[in-house]
């Protein structure tokens, strides 16, 4: 037998030691000794001297290019495997070095700079990212916990990388002004310049250039998402491309959500429904904003106002009481905390003061589906087919029976939306015209948009109203004080299972602009999600 090897039967299994692999899986005393005893197997949380080992050797081979060998020390041989290849085939990536830095516990930070060459151009590539060291289930090795953001901290679940001729041309993108949009200007434009670069790129005249980019997974409808570029060896020509932003409203929503983590907010323009900004503070990167599917609470009472109203069940300055609680369907309901309760009340009086009881009475006296059509008929929402000019959710109002009718009045149950949806809301309220909304003109690829009827005239200047009301004297006054011209504004807070604190939501408007805002675990609509829509309103000019 070679030197340094030895074969060792326990329990019938022969296992193999390397000596000098330093892992010390098995503690192989009783074996040696003769006593028949099972070996004892290194349980818990790997030590000092294995995190540093296991680290070592997996970094060790990632530099060397051995993709192979740095895969096998990790928990997802596989899936490493494969985008350690693809770091050197696909992304060109070489000339690595990587340095590490000292262990933290379980985790070890790393420096990694390289060289990418391309097509005879070449730019060296320098970052950090960290490790995590764990106990392998079943093998009980010490390894690297293994997910993409080991070999790049920008990778995510699905993400590889790759260099070459950029997809499509780069983009100048502009405002409505000709102003132009950057990223490092307007961060949270970052995902949507590159989905409209995706999109667009070829139809503006560029040409493209040499990039080292992320590629994401596809989405489970069979959507992909854009190339995030991170890297650029050789610069293409950019095309122009007009978007409907304005950059004095993005200025002012970039510098409103940084205030609240989590949050997020877009503003349109009511007479058009162009989009004006759309705004982030997010650590998961997510575009919430427009994607977003959360429970928008009170907010939703501006849908069903309108739908009481539209199918006659109640008016403005119709009855509304607001009891202390009400019950649906064998489920009690209860108001906001503080709430007086008001067995005169008009629907105005419980929109404004937004009293969660005065509208779940009415829950018997509407149809399972009847807010669902308002929601789908008149503003437009859950039929899936906006086309914005980038991905959007377009909001979700199923027809949904049993306590759930009720939930859906006051935007809880299987209601779900988000800031765009209620930015349209909110545009479509104060106008009575559904314009769906966009962010790239309509003409520049003749794309056709959802359409919807709107509401009656009697309908708005009723919720305009209500609207009024609220922002002046109502829940909303206190953070749309000092706003001049003609101002409306619905709040909001919508409680989510096993969250402890319920997301903050507030629509509003003034003038010809309309936005909505969502903060997670916010709180109530004015503690986060009102002053943002308050500062995009004051500064969207």
């Amino acid at each position: 037998m070679r030197n340094g090897v030895k074969a060792v039967v326990i329990g019938g299994v022969c296992v193999t030691l390397l000596s000098g692999a330093g892992y010390g899986v098995y503690n192989l005393a009783s074996a040696l000794n003769g006593d028949g005893g099972a070996a004892a197997v290194r349980t818990g949380p790997p030590s000092g001297s294995e995190v540093q080992e296991a680290a070592g050797a997996f970094l060790a081979a990632w530099e060397k290019g051995d993709a192979l060998t740095a895969a096998s020390y990790t928990n997802y041989p596989e899936a490493a495997q494969q985008l350690l290849t693809a770091y050197g085939d696909d992304a060109h990536i070489g000339e690595v070095r990587i340095t590490p830095g000292r262990a933290t516990g379980d985790t070890v930070p790393f420096t990694v700079k390289a060289t990418v060459s391309y097509g005879g151009r070449s730019h060296p590539l320098s970052y950090r990212s960290t490790l995590t060291v764990v106990r392998g289930e079943t093998s009980h090795r010490a390894l690297v916990d293994w997910r993409p953001s080991v070999v790049h901290p920008r990778l995510g679940k699905g993400d590889t990388l790759a260099t070459g001729e950029s997809a499509a041309p780069e983009i100048e993108a502009v405002d409505r002004d000709g102003k132009a949009l950057t990223r490092r200007k307007y961060p949270s434009l970052g995902p949507i310049l590159d989905e409209l670069r995706r999109r667009y790129g070829d139809r503006t005249g560029g040409r493209p250039g040499v990039e080292m980019v992320i590629r994401h997974q596809a989405a489970a409808d069979g959507g992909q998402a854009a190339d995030t570029t991170l890297l650029t060896l050789a610069k293409g020509r950019p095309g122009k491309l007009p978007t409907t932003l304005s950059a004095s409203a993005q200025a002012a929503a970039e510098t409103a959500v940084l205030k609240y983590p989590e949050s997020s907010v877009v503003a349109v323009k009511p007479s058009t429904g162009e989009i004006l900004a759309v705004a982030n503070n997010r650590r998961d990167g997510f575009d919430a904003a427009l994607l977003g599917e959360r429970a928008p609470g009170s907010t939703m009472k501006i849908v069903s106002a309108a739908t009481l109203i539209d199918i006659g069940k109640a008016r403005a300055n119709g009855p509304a009481p607001c009891p202390p609680d009400a019950m649906s369907e064998g489920q009690t309901f209860h108001n906001l905390k503080g709430l007086q309760p008001d067995g005169n009340a008009t629907l105005a009086d419980s929109f404004a003061r937004s009293c969660n009881t005065a509208f779940i009475k009415f829950a018997d006296e509407v149809k399972v589906d009847s807010l669902t059509r308002e929601a789908e008929d008149r503003f437009g929402l859950g039929r899936n087919n906006w086309r914005i000019g980038v991905p959007s959710f377009d909001g979700r109002v199923p027809a949904a029976g049993g306590p759930d009718t009720a939930a859906a009045l006051i935007g809880q149950g299987q209601v779900q939306m988000s800031p765009l949806n209620m930015a349209s809301v909110t545009a479509t309220a104060t106008t009575g015209a559904f314009h769906q909304p966009v962010i790239v003109p309509l003409k520049l690829d003749g794309r056709e948009p959802a359409r919807a009827r709107g509401l009656p005239s009697g309908t708005v200047r009723q919720l305009r109203a209500m609207m009024n009301r609220t922002a002046r004297s109502g829940t909303a006054a206190g953070v749309m004080a000092g706003l001049g011209g003609d101002v409306g504004a619905k709040t909001g807070s919508a409680e989510v299972d096993g969250e402890a604190r319920s997301d903050s939501w507030f629509a509003g408007y003034r003038d010809d602009v309309a936005a909505a805002a969502m903060v997670q675990d916010g709180g109530h609509g004015i503690d986060a999600a009102g002053p943002i829509v308050a500062s995009v309103l004051r500064n969207a000019g």
